[in-house]
């Protein structure tokens, strides 16, 4: 296990900064997640870990040893890839112990380890076979075994599971949190699923445009974004937004249509100001008609759960029902905010302003 300590570290292609003073300290045996949107460096500064991208300015240290300059095979860290780069004319088991041998390690040391990876992934029955005659799913695994038979300090994956099918990344997202959990390695992690990041870290860095705007585990990402990019990229349907003017007297919300939607109290020097008030879907509830009207749009039923889009005072938002209802578009609906669960965001800067005890009942 290592820690890993991101200090200030920037980085310019040219003239033009795309990594912009970032600073992580990721902890001895820590799973963390980068994650942002394609464009937002996390890709770029998980290169400078390995030693793949120089560092224009800052530093980067493992166990406390600033590795700038080292190759990336003296940084002791195994990188897993996107498209597995396993080499096709060699079999699995080559495949995983083809580090090993140009490091000289002996072949009794090598064929234990390759063995031990092998039985830690479920290989043991494909170690002879080639690439081209696995799933991708095992592709993927022999990628992780190549990388564990090493025992890196650190261990680092790039969108290791986007080229896979949807129900497969479920199962690998649980084998990879397994892994982690048995060897207790660290692991840097970057995706652009949001979803892959909330199930695995113990740790979320949210980056955007090369500078990160949140860090924190994925429940306090979740449960207090501190703006509204993060508030609107965490979560699964995102987060509604409603733009709007803060009344006087704690009266609501007076959104683009003239109406005034009651959003639940709010300190009194707010009144007046452009804001954007955030709810997440789960947080609108059906009333038994004592709430704000509102009329269907849309209704997308996954089973579990019914998502619904409504259309209140000329708002657009997404309800997420988790009982069966029976609704169809036209229809009339009355809905509340639960209360405490309103999030308010200036409408110049995006930073949060404060929680609000939202409650939409009239």
């Amino acid at each position: 296990m290592a820690s890993v300590t991101i200090s200030n570290v920037r980085k310019n292609y040219g003239a033009v900064p795309v990594i912009h003073g970032v600073d992580i300290d990721i902890h001895h045996g820590e799973f963390v997640v980068l994650v942002g949107p394609s464009g937002c460096g996390k890709s770029t500064l998980l290169r400078m870990i390995a030693g793949l991208e120089n560092i224009s300015d800052g530093t980067i240290a493992i166990d406390d040893k600033v590795v700038n300059h080292l190759e990336p095979k003296d940084r002791d860290i195994a990188m897993v890839f996107q498209n597995y780069a396993l080499y096709p004319q060699m079999t699995v088991a080559q495949n995983m112990s083809f580090a090993l041998e140009l490091a000289k390690v002996d072949k009794a040391t090598i064929r234990q380890k390759v063995d031990a990876a092998a039985a830690i992934l479920g290989l043991e029955p494909l170690l002879d076979r080639k690439p081209a005659q696995l799933s991708g799913g095992q592709r993927q695994r022999v990628a992780m075994g190549r990388a564990i038979v090493r025992n890196p300090k650190v261990f680092l994956f790039d969108e290791p599971l986007s080229n896979l099918d949807a129900k497969l990344r479920v199962a690998m997202r649980a084998e990879i949190k397994s892994l982690h959990q048995r060897l207790g390695t660290t692991i840097v992690y970057v995706t652009h699923d949001q979803i892959e990041a909330m199930t695995m870290a113990d740790r979320i860095v949210v980056l955007n445009a090369g500078r990160v705007e949140q860090i924190g585990t994925p429940l306090e990402l979740y449960d207090r974004p501190v703006n509204r990019f993060v508030a609107g990229f965490i979560g699964s349907p995102a987060m509604n937004f409603v733009a709007g003017t803060l009344q006087a007297g704690q009266a609501g919300l007076k959104v683009a249509s003239g109406a005034v939607i009651p959003i639940g109290p709010y300190p009194a020097e707010f009144a007046g100001r452009q804001v954007e008030f955030g709810i997440r879907p789960e947080h609108i509830q059906v009333a038994d008609g004592n709430g704000l009207e509102a009329r269907v749009e849309v209704v997308e039923p996954t089973g579990s759960e019914t998502h619904v889009v409504i259309d209140m005072a000329g708002e657009k938002l997404v309800a997420l029902i988790r009982h069966r209802i029976s609704i169809t578009a036209g229809d009339a609906m009355s809905v509340v905010f639960e209360e405490g669960q309103g999030h308010l965001f200036d409408a110049d800067s995006g930073q949060r302003l404060t929680h609000t005890s939202a409650t939409a009942a009239m």
